[in-house]
């Protein structure tokens, strides 16, 4: 530190080499000797008395004629030096010094009404609509006289607050404070046991450190632990105010919601410099926080939701609706999980335990404080998800509306379908065939001709096929008995599937259908499948009904462990929607594949699928 204060010093020094001192040549000596006595962090000082031993014969950066020029010199050298950006040299010949405290006292000698002039223009109460309660500080008063304004403080001010069911605590405009204010203010917010350690507050001038905890007993009724709180910051906010919010924030007891707080100090305190008219401005007590083992001072304090501080209140009043919602949006989603699930005893579980978090969402839970209609989005899909072991059980942006009906020219379809599918026909005469999503039934059957013409034409007089699905997201199911069809006789009718409906409680038959568009590829003719981890939903239906029909051979990753395509459900009028799926395979035939996937016959990685299936094939086709 003694060379880096030399590297600081030495450039100043040689200013004026030549030129005569303007100020008295201990200026520098006095100033180090105030940051050595005062500032806060004594660790970043090391070395410096040998560094002002070495600058004690050197005073020309005293020639500097320009007092300002010379205070901003000195202020950027010692906060690059200490990287300290709160201290600061000034010249100020005017200054005057505030007189001790003496604002305490004297209130409580003030008449009733006088006070509570003083208290109303510091302090700004309000009940909003919906019972939110808004209360704005301009100062933070200490313990000594909040004790003094109890009664008035209380019937005017926190008689009006305690009955609200949420609090916007407003310190966008709070740069003043006392160190007693901290506790004060932070016990309302917590249980009068156990206390709790708040804060660490270091004073370097004495030497001592001052241990903030929650108090036991206060004037009137705490606001408690359980209804929200938000707290509104701006880049102003400083100080004491820093402290209060820092606090909140790491306890999980606020919400900060605005701009970043300004990064100052609990303790700043202007010194005189000698018999000079400069000044510096230092730090001398620092805070650490029990709870982080860190401090906001310097960096300020972050917010939960960063936004302009101008519209902190706005976003803080979406947030209380919301949680407000919360409880009867996870209530209605519940039911709605019971009701229409697939999984009939599943969804009564999840429901279950989805009404037990509604009923749970105060204070810290994770409901309790979200901030956006995204963060509640994102848990109760997590909570979905962990609670039924479906990842197709979750939230979505909206009801999904189909897009209307284009129609293309001839000649745009058939590039479409070449495009959306890929054939080849392989050594030994085998077919290839790859598409990566299933349609709807009433659309492929409009184009069902053109696909047969430019698609399956291709692939179906081969000696073998293999269906690659490594690709394939799913989609629509009503497509599903016509293509398997194609790969079974039509004299004989084959049950393929049997799928339960739980919002109707109706089970129905997937079954063969006897007419097809073009020539079928019949039973008889070896078929593989390849499969990956990314082959979902319909897909999965297919591979289910091949591989349990005994009619292909899989050969791949297992499959995704998707659903039948789910349903949108409105939660409540809110805009929150739930994805169920409503459908599932007969479970009677064996394990259902839905949320398990699907494990194949061969399994390889999929990337290695294709050459091992055709490797099988020209072996059978050669006689091995």
């Amino acid at each position: 530190m003694a060379r880096a204060l030399l590297v600081l010093l030495a450039p100043l020094l040689l200013l004026g080499a030549t030129a005569r001192a303007a100020f008295p040549p201990t200026l520098i000596m006095d100033m180090a000797k105030i940051l050595l006595d005062n500032y806060c962090s004594p660790e970043r000082l090391l070395g410096m008395e040998e560094a002002i031993a070495a600058a004690s014969s050197n005073t020309e950066i005293l020639s500097i004629e320009d007092p300002a020029a010379l205070s901003h010199v000195l202020t950027e050298g010692v906060r690059s030096t200490i990287g300290d950006p709160r201290v600061a040299v000034s010249y100020e010949p005017g200054y005057k010094p505030p007189p001790a405290a003496v604002a305490t006292p004297s209130l409580a000698e003030l008449p009733p009404e006088q006070v509570l002039a003083v208290l109303q223009g510091t302090v700004k109460v309000e009940v909003m609509e919906g019972n939110l309660g808004y209360l704005r500080i301009q100062h933070i008063i200490g313990e000594e006289t909040a004790q003094q304004v109890g009664p008035l403080l209380i019937e005017h001010v926190w008689d009006v607050i305690l009955p609200t069911d949420a609090l916007v605590l407003d310190l966008r405009y709070t740069s003043t404070g006392e160190l007693s204010g901290i506790p004060y203010i932070v016990s309302y917010f917590t249980a009068a046991e156990p206390q709790i350690h708040i804060d660490s507050v270091y004073d370097r001038p004495s030497d001592a450190t001052t241990e903030l905890v929650s108090m036991p007993t206060l004037t009137g009724q705490r606001y408690g632990t359980v209804k929200p709180l938000i707290l509104l910051t701006s880049s102003g906010t400083r100080g004491i105010a820093e402290d209060v919010a820092y606090a909140l924030k790491s306890l999980g007891r606020a919400t900060l919601v605005g701009e970043r707080t300004a990064g100052g100090s609990v303790k700043v305190d202007k010194i005189k410099v000698g018999e000079t008219d400069f000044y510096v401005t230092v730090p001398v007590a620092k805070s650490v926080s029990p709870v982080t083992g860190e401090t906001w001072e310097v960096v300020g304090v972050a917010p939960d939701v960063e936004v302009m501080s101008e519209d902190a209140l706005d976003v803080a009043l979406r947030i209380v609706h919301l949680r407000g919602q919360v409880p009867a949006l996870l209530t209605a989603a519940a039911d709605l999980v019971a009701d229409n699930y697939a999984f009939e005893s599943v969804g009564a579980d999840v429901a279950e335990k989805l009404r037990a978090l509604a009923a749970a969402t105060s204070g810290a839970d994770d409901y309790g404080m979200v901030n956006s209609l995204e963060e509640l989005q994102a848990k109760l899909t997590d909570d979905l998800v962990k609670l039924s072991g479906d990842k197709g059980l979750k939230t979505t942006t909206g009801a999904m509306s189909a897009p209307p009906p284009q129609n293309y020219p001839p000649e745009v379809i058939i590039q479409l379908i070449k495009v959306s599918f890929h054939t080849d026909v392989f050594e030994n005469n085998v077919g290839y065939l790859r598409f990566d999503m299933f349609g709807d039934f009433e659309q492929v059957k409009e184009i069902a001709q053109v696909i047969v013409e430019h698609v399956w034409n291709k692939v179906v007089d081969t000696d073998a096929m293999i269906v690659d699905l490594r690709n394939n997201v799913g989609g629509p199911t009503t497509s599903i008995s016509g293509f398997c069809s194609y790969f079974f006789d039509a004299d004989k009718e084959i049950v393929l599937d049997k799928l339960y409906d739980r919002p109707t409680g109706v089970t129905r038959e997937l079954v063969t259908l006897p007419t097809l568009t073009g020539k079928r590829y019949g039973s008889q003719k070896s078929l593989l499948i390849l499969t990956s981890g990314a082959t979902a939903g319909a897909a999965e239906e297919f591979v289910y009904i091949m591989k349990r029909l005994g009619r292909a051979m899989i050969i791949g990753e297992a499959t995704a462990g998707g659903s039948h395509p789910p349903e949108t459900f409105r939660v409540a009028e809110s805009d929150l929607y739930l994805s169920i799926p409503v459908t599932r395979s007969d479970a009677s035939a064996g394990p259902a594949w839905e949320g398990a996937g699907i494990a194949p016959h061969i399994p390889v990685p999929a990337d290695a699928a294709l050459d091992t299936a055709k490797a099988i094939l020209n072996k059978h086709f050669s006689g091995q």
